[in-house]
């Protein structure tokens, strides 16, 4: 298996181990991470303590270290020593040779060969002359992660791969679809690609893994699927994300928390905490420079949870409550630091339809901190809406050993909005709202019903509006923030039903970020001074859609498969996947504003 140098500008953590990209002359996988090279000198590590605790209980561990990609170099580097950079694999190994032939009965087709038939240039001879080649665009994979190139032989002759006659694949239509292309070998067999969509029709998952080199030492066992290697559905990175919160814990804190689960937390009294220190000089060396009474006492606070700190709560409510807390504008504010965020003076806001929302932030400044810790094939696993990874998930692996974890660094701005609880809570309780929260929720049973396989929960009305609102209010506010609509993203703060540490803590943080150091130029924070005409204009943008009256009359009843979402679709309220932390889930317009088919139970009337 051939190995690739990729640049480090063409990998993001949304685009890591187990990809597969389209290079101009070929496809390839992008390798785990010990394929990742850096140079000594540049280590490219990244601090940030809260999500390095976090994903380190994940995996096992006290804590990860976070790097960011290594940096492609221009310098030229001596035989033998390491070029920095992320590597990759060459995959799939079948290609179409570029030459059009007719079949017999004049349909079009193109010669399917294998990477060892090619020529040193990557080339396909025939008769004298080389042609280029394209990598096929199929291949099986697993819901597992694994993936592999389909054996096209044994596919055509289905089962038996004794045949060595030259194959092609053949477009017996002008549509492009699976039922138009055929799979014909020179001997007379024949079989059509959407054959390959049927359960068992590629064989059972060997657990291949090339972008690590090997077979899953855990086997697999489930059966192949035809994957369209550049479709959406190819990779869905799992990510966790934080937003860097100055002063959010002490040092002390940082220090137990990242000994608590294997050291501090089976120490049962001040007396054995001394006694430990004093015998075991690596316990001494970890918690050099504090006392043990500091310990001992953070140690108490951490196990009865009379002192939560920012490692122990979850990643939005250490977010929530630093965002809640802006002070007002004041003349001579000086932005600075990672972080800065004040109130928007409610006087330049303020209005009778907008009686919901209690607070209103501009964040001049902000860092989130993003790590990749697996991936999925098929169907995404997101974080919760608390913004926590589960532990239980499968997730396919980035790499063997798990010895740092990859992430991006990103600055930028944003505007946030805090709710009023009381309303909040009236709003919910209404009947009206309680006969919506059912239907969706019945919708959403049937949806599961249907995906044994999923982790989602139903999140609640609250969440739902909030997800609804944000998403039309990044709609409305692109219009004049200078940044496309893809460039805008999404925070939601809720509770689901069952989080008692959240209740009350509801609230939306839009904002964009970038990779250079200085992030962006705060056209959003200067949009936002009239944050009042981009919401009321994000209502207007709700009552009705291009699609109504289907849109707004969906329901439970109306789709016997069930839906995740309620009055929803791509000509109201889905907006790009990648500002949504959702994945265009759990959205529904008729809690937010009237609708023609579900008037009465929105939040905002207008």
């Amino acid at each position: 298996m051939a190995r690739q140098q990729l640049r480090s500008n063409q990998l993001i953590t949304t685009f890591g181990p187990g990809a597969m990209v389209d290079l101009p002359y070929q496809s390839i996988i992008i390798g785990g991470l010990e394929h990742w090279s850096y140079q000594k000198d540049k280590p490219c590590t990244c601090e940030e303590p809260r999500l390095s605790v976090k994903l380190g209980r994940l995996l096992g561990k006290k804590s990860v270290e976070l790097k960011t990609p290594p940096p492609a170099s221009e310098t030229q580097f001596a035989a033998g020593t390491i070029t920095p950079g992320v590597g990759g694999f060459i995959f799939p190994h079948w290609f179409i040779v570029q030459k059009v032939e007719l079949s017999p009965k004049k349909h079009k087709r193109r010669r399917l060969v294998q990477k060892s038939e090619l020529t040193p240039q990557s080339k396909f001879e025939i008769e004298g002359k080389n042609h280029s080649v394209v990598p096929v665009r199929f291949v099986r994979a697993c819901r597992k992660g694994h993936v592999g190139d389909i054996q096209w032989r044994g596919f055509v002759h289905r089962g038996e791969d004794l045949c060595h006659m030259s194959i092609w694949m053949e477009e017996r239509g002008t549509t492009g679809d699976l039922s138009d292309i055929w799979i014909v070998c020179e001997c007379g067999a024949a079989r059509c690609v959407r054959d390959a969509t049927h359960e068992k029709a590629l064989g059972t998952c060997n657990g291949s893994r090339p972008w690590l080199g090997d077979l899953d030492e855990k086997g697999c066992g489930d059966p192949n699927r035809l994957l369209i290697r550049t479709a959406s559905n190819a990779y869905f990175p799992q990510v966790m994300s934080v937003i860097s919160i100055p002063d959010s814990m002490s040092k002390v804190e940082e220090v137990v928390l990242a000994n608590w689960d294997g050291l501090l937390k089976k120490i049962p009294s001040l007396e054995k905490l001394r006694e430990l220190r004093d015998l075991m000089e690596d316990i001494q060396q970890r918690l050099d420079g504090f006392t043990n009474e500091e310990v001992f006492s953070t140690m108490e606070d951490v196990r009865s949870g009379a002192k939560p700190n920012a490692l122990a709560k979850p990643v939005k409510e250490v977010e929530f409550e630093k965002l809640a807390k802006a002070r007002l504008e004041a003349v001579g504010d000086d932005p600075e630091g990672d972080f800065f965020a004040r109130e928007l003076p409610k006087a330049k806001w303020e209005d009778p339809r907008l009686d919901s929302i209690e607070k209103i932030v501009l964040v001049h400044k902000l860092r989130e901190v993003a790590a990749l810790i697996g991936f999925t094939r098929f169907e995404p696993i997101t974080a919760d809406t608390q913004g926590e990874l589960e532990i239980n998930v499968e997730r396919a692996a980035i790499g063997k050993k798990l010895n740092f974890l990859p992430v991006s660094e990103n600055r930028g701005e944003g505007v946030f909005l805090k709710f009023d609880k009381e309303k909040i809570d009236a709003w919910v309780a209404t009947p009206k709202v309680q006969a919506r929260l059912l239907e969706l929720e019945r919708s959403f049973n049937a949806w599961r019903e249907n995906h044994p396989g999923t982790k989602a929960v139903f999140p609640g009305a609250p969440f739902i509006m909030l997800h609804t609102l944000s998403h039309l209010l990044i709609c409305a506010i692109s219009l004049e923030c200078g940044y496309p609509l893809s460039s805008l993203r999404e925070r939601i703060y809720s509770p689901i039903p069952e989080d008692a540490a959240m209740q009350g803590n509801y609230g939306i943080l839009i904002f964009t970020s970038s990779s250079g150091s200085e992030g962006t130029l705060g056209s959003l924070v200067h949009a936002s001074r009239n944050i009042r005409k981009h919401l009321l204009r994000a209502l207007q943008l709700g009552t009705l859609c291009s699609n109504d009256p289907v849109c707004s009359s969906s329901g439970a009843s109306d789709h016997e498969f069930g839906k995740i979402s309620g009055c929803a679709c791509h000509g109201c309220v889905f907006i790009a996947e990648t500002s949504c932390e959702r994945f265009n889930e759990f959205l529904d317009r008729a809690l937010v504003v009237p609708t023609i088919e579900q008037p009465g139970c929105e939040l905002f009337t207008i």
